[in-house]
């Protein structure tokens, strides 16, 4: 626990993780799948290969280290190790860990980054705009 941390907001927050994980499906995207296309789901993914398009998954995004996103993220909550070449828009928290690599733009209300990790964009942190329709800015840049 940080310096800063709230002992009771924590617990929730493990809580709430641990329920959702036994009750919502769980899907990977293999390490030797390349998935060309919109990826969309209520449950969480690990994506451990290739996805080429926009991705809509309703609880948690994995990025594993060496996996990549040519696309934008909607999630409630995203943590990165590997690369992602689109906007991330989540509406709880997003984590980038050392081998994290985004090119594009972040909003989130909280967001935690690893040393090492690499973000080329703008990070918005605003609690209203990240529960909102709103979808972040494509990387894709002329």
């Amino acid at each position: 626990m940080g310096i800063f941390s709230n002992p009771a907001r924590d617990e929730q927050g493990n809580e709430l993780r641990r329920r959702r994980s036994d009750q919502i499906p769980f899907s990977i995207i293999a390490s030797d799948m390349t998935v060309i296309g919109d990826l969309e789901t209520e449950g969480m993914v690990r994506v451990e290969g290739r996805v080429k398009g926009t991705v809509r998954v309703g609880a948690q995004v994995l990025v594993a280290a060496g996996a990549v996103i040519e696309g934008d993220l909607h999630t409630q909550e995203a943590v990165i190790a590997g690369q992602v070449s689109g906007g991330i828009h989540a509406r709880e928290r997003v984590e980038l860990q050392a081998t994290a690599v985004v090119s594009g733009d972040i909003l989130t209300p909280r967001i935690a980054i690893v040393e090492g990790a690499r973000v080329t964009g703008e990070v918005k942190m605003d609690p209203a705009g990240a529960q909102g329709a709103g979808t972040p800015a494509s990387s894709h840049r002329s």
